[in-house]
């Protein structure tokens, strides 16, 4: 695959993770009013999990092949985005293939949204510093500025906002399906199964 088609099919990926995960936001916040809505959000919840676990584990593979194939050397931010990305694609398998799912879930969910949250502030800097590189600090190297653009697919889709669009997609598709008192009783069900 050469360079060209791989950003081009990793800000198509990015942009269908954040808009999916906008529209399940949307239903989600709505699904009191409208029962189309809460359908949807029930409708979701079992793939919520596996989605979330395919978005970071998609952004690490782009990563590493922009970083190793491409030669898009990353700078100190983007191994900040990276500190937060990887483990996220680790907790999200090792809940998808525990067996009970829905504890796992419960489990993993305050920590994964967690890591995300921190990774969505670094790439939302890093993206408004590539916008305006007078903000610059003395965060990232003089090798490798934070300030580089590698790309932009369709004039706004780089490499920190494919990062951001990861870290919100996993945050709204844990929280947005997930119902502490729902799944506690699951759980409970589930146990008493077994």
């Amino acid at each position: 695959m050469n360079t060209d088609t791989m950003e081009l099919l990793s800000a198509l990926l990015a942009l269908f993770a954040l808009g999916g995960s906008l529209v399940l936001l949307v239903a989600r916040l709505t699904s009191r009013r409208f029962t189309a809505a809460s359908n949807f959000v029930e409708a979701f919840r079992p793939v919520a999990l596996p989605l979330a676990f395919m978005v970071p584990a998609f952004a690490m593979f782009g990563s590493l092949w922009f970083s190793e194939a491409a030669n898009y050397n990353p700078c100190k931010l983007c191994w900040y985005q990276r500190a937060c990305m990887y483990p996220l694609a680790v907790i999200l398998l090792v809940a998808l293939v525990r067996k009970n799912k829905v504890a796992a879930r419960h489990e993993v969910t305050p920590y994964a949204v967690s890591l995300a949250a921190v990774g969505a502030v670094i790439s939302l800097y890093h993206y408004l510093l590539e916008w305006n590189p007078t903000w610059e600090t003395n965060v990232c190297s003089i090798d490798v500025p934070c300030t580089t653009i590698w790309f932009r697919q369709f004039g706004f889709v780089s490499l920190p906002f494919m990062a951001l669009c990861g870290f919100v997609s996993v945050a709204i598709l844990l929280c947005a399906t997930y119902t502490k008192n729902r799944d506690a009783s699951e759980t409970a069900e589930q146990q008493e199964r077994v």
